[in-house]
């Protein structure tokens, strides 16, 4: 499925596409010290993700305190406080760092030929940000990128706000499928029929790289749960079973007022986080599931343990909101970005590799995604302008919309009546038609 890259979007230069993210130049001008960088090493493990083998040569990182032994870390940053990572390449070929959803200067955002330059095998790059933002977000390769990504280095980010209020336990679930075939060796990522569709889905559903991991949590406790989609299909209805659940932010963005889970949808790039009441009695479960389609599935499930703490899940309060900037809607600037079918283009060599096939167009312009040569942008934004992207889906497919660097908000939509908060990532359903604006740098 397609996304939109700063690639797709702005023109090639990062002085133009440095304008877009309130809070990072700031914080760059602070004058707070660097920390010293995290190791962070793209690397080869063999890993046990099948029930019937062994996977070689899956990807993933290490840190300078954790040994790579499976799952990428979960990355904990703080709000407004310097982060630093140096990423080293132990793989066979290029890679990059992008942190979805960080607003963060355009020299730190990972996109190769846009914002830095290839980190070759035994090179390394350092990254240094400041993000200002709480939420939940994630990190992943933006160089090979669907095989990259499908062989593993996809990490999960929770940058913290240390006013938030203190929950009885906490888990982070990175979603992710897998294509293995026999024996657990990777088979071909996608299948060109699936592709120019709704995308090709693995053939093993993960939580934390586990089928149905279960977690203990204190019985009668508020449980607050991270939810990443880092796959690049998979779209999830998610529901929870055996206790109530409210939705307290979504896609690093807390919601107005906390409200009931029912069923949620979310897809590709997309964050959700919950507080779940746990059962009263010690061994009552909670399942968190994808009831999507007609055979739902098990995600992960909760095992309350010891006596009951009789929390309350009224009692939970919303998350203080992020420092982010209202445009000027009398001003603004419109601009049409309609995705629809195209002809089949084979894929381009690459030295980054190539996500295959082209099976969509933006603006009647197919888009080959991660290949060598620049492509025209579709528009060019000034620094402190406003602008309304009238963004249409005129296929009969879901796609996930992703914008690098900054946070934008639903104006409106034909096909919902409730706008979520501020978001770096959408769903667009099929045949829906909405206005989006992003929010603007204010400077650098």
């Amino acid at each position: 499925m397609p996304t939109i890259s700063r690639r797709t979007l702005l023109k090639g230069s990062a002085a133009t596409a440095a304008s877009f993210s309130l809070g990072a130049g700031l914080a760059a001008r602070s004058g707070t010290a660097a920390p010293s960088p995290l190791l962070l090493k793209a690397q080869f493990i063999d890993a046990r993700l099948a029930a019937d083998g062994v996977t070689p040569k899956v990807m993933t990182y290490g840190t300078s305190d954790v040994a790579a032994r499976g799952m990428p870390p979960v990355l904990r940053m703080k709000k407004g406080e310097p982060f630093a990572a140096r990423l080293m390449n132990a793989l066979d070929e290029p890679t990059t760092v992008h942190w979805h959803g960080l607003r963060i200067v355009n020299a730190m955002d990972g996109v190769p030929e846009m914002t830095q330059s290839y980190v070759y095998s035994g090179d390394g790059f350092d990254y240094a940000f400041t993000p200002p933002d709480a939420g939940t977000f994630w990190y992943h390769p933006h160089c090979n990128t669907l095989t990259q990504m499908g062989h593993g280095l996809t990490g999960v980010i929770v940058v913290e706000d240390p006013d938030d209020p203190v929950f009885d336990a906490e888990i982070v679930l990175n979603l992710r499928d897998w294509r293995l075939g026999e024996g657990g060796a990777f088979i071909a990522p996608f299948k060109p029929r699936d592709a120019a569709r709704g995308g090709t889905y693995g053939t093993i559903r993960t939580a934390n790289w586990q089928q149905e991991p279960a977690y203990d949590a204190p019985s009668g406790g508020l449980v607050r749960i991270r939810i990443a989609a880092t796959d690049v299909t998979r779209i999830y209805t998610l529901g929870v079973e055996g206790g109530p659940a409210v939705v307290v932010a979504l896609d690093g963005n807390p919601v107005e007022t906390p409200f009931r889970l029912e069923r949620l949808d979310f897809g590709p790039g997309q964050r959700v986080e919950l507080v779940v009441r746990m059962p009263d009695v010690e061994g009552a479960v909670i399942t968190l599931g994808n009831f999507r389609g007609s055979n739902p599935w098990t995600i992960a499930t909760l095992r309350a343990t010891g006596t009951s703490l009789k929390r309350d899940v009224r009692d939970v309060k919303p998350l203080a909101a992020n420092p982010i900037a209202e445009p000027d809607l009398s001003t603004a600037e419109r601009i049409p970005l309609d995705f629809t079918a195209t002809a089949e283009h084979a894929p381009a060599p690459s030295i980054c590799g190539t996500i295959g096939y082209t099976f969509w167009a933006i603006n009647k312009v197919p888009w080959p995604g991660d290949t060598p040569d620049p492509v025209a942008p579709l528009s060019e934004l000034k620094l402190g302008r406003s602008y309304v992207l009238q963004v249409r889906n005129r296929t009969p497919h879901a796609h996930p919309i992703h914008l690098h660097g900054l946070s934008f908000r639903i104006l409106n939509s034909n096909k919902r009546t409730v706008m979520p908060p501020p978001t770096d990532t959408i769903l667009l359903l099929p045949d829906r038609a909405g206005g989006t604006w992003p929010r603007c740098r204010q400077s650098r």
